[in-house]
Formats: structure tokens, sequence, C-alpha cells
């Protein structure tokens, strides 16, 4: 006891170089163990925040959102075109109509299998996005999207 009040470093001189090497290793297995965790932690967020990704609309897979936001850009395309040429011409245009003045940036009526289509009444009209249904069983839907003024 009195030996080590004298001599304060007595015992960590006692182990020499082989406790030094002996501890940077245990400090580098603790670095790669703590890297190791954080790496396992962020993969799990990042898996689960993928998983519970919400979708654009409900019963639709989440790489549907992509194509959604697409069809639901050209839909309010198309009723602002309308509603300009309706306010130049006095009269409703039909789709192809718009295609080929330009008035859209669009070349055909249609995106990833949805069909636009441009129904007019006196003054007013409706754009129309429709897709064909899902093969029977099928968890993926096609919603039907619609824009009227």
């Amino acid at each position: 006891m009195v030996r080590g009040v004298l001599f304060p470093r007595a015992r960590s001189v006692r182990g020499g170089v082989a406790s030094i090497a002996v501890r940077r290793e245990t400090n580098r297995m603790r670095a790669l163990a703590g890297l190791l965790l954080v790496v396992a932690v962020l993969c799990g967020v990042y898996y689960f925040t993928l998983k519970k990704m919400p979708s654009s609309d409900e019963g639709t897979a989440p790489t549907q959102a992509i194509s959604l936001t697409g069809v639901r850009g050209d839909l309010l395309q198309i009723a602002q075109a309308e509603r300009n040429y309706m306010a130049t011409n006095g009269n409703c245009a039909t789709l192809d109509e718009l295609i080929s003045t330009k008035s859209v940036t669009m070349s055909r009526p249609e995106r990833d299998g949805y069909v636009y289509t441009v129904a007019c009444s006196s003054q007013d009209f409706s754009v129309t996005a429709n897709h064909a249904p899902a093969p029977a069983g099928s968890p993926i839907r096609y919603p039907n999207l619609a824009i009227s003024p």
C-alpha cells in the first residue's frame, strides 16, 4: 500500500509496452464497434422510413407517387390552357387543339398509362385522367383524376 503512494506511476510502468499496445487495440475495437452501431441505427432508420413513406393516394404504391404527381401537373396545365383558350376565343377547345396550338407543352394526350380527356359544355369544361384497371389480384390501383373549374 505504501508502495502505491510512494510510486504512483509504478503500476502503469509495470505493464510496459505490451499494455500500451493492448489499450490501443481495445480503443480501436471500441471505435469500430461504435461505428458499426451507428451504421446499423442509420440503416434501420432509412429502411423503416422508406417502408412507412406516405403514398400520394390511398391504396397506391409509393413508386406511383412520381407518376401521379406528373399526371396532376398535366391536368393543371391542361386546365390553365383551357381557361386561357376560353377567355381568348369564347369557346372550349379539344385536347388535340390545345396540343396543336402549343397551348400546352405536352406532345401526347397521355402519360404513364393515363389518358387525358377534355369534356366541354356551354361555358364550362372538365379535364379527366383515366387509367386502365389494374390486373385482378394486384395490390396496385390507379385512381381516376379530374379537374373542373
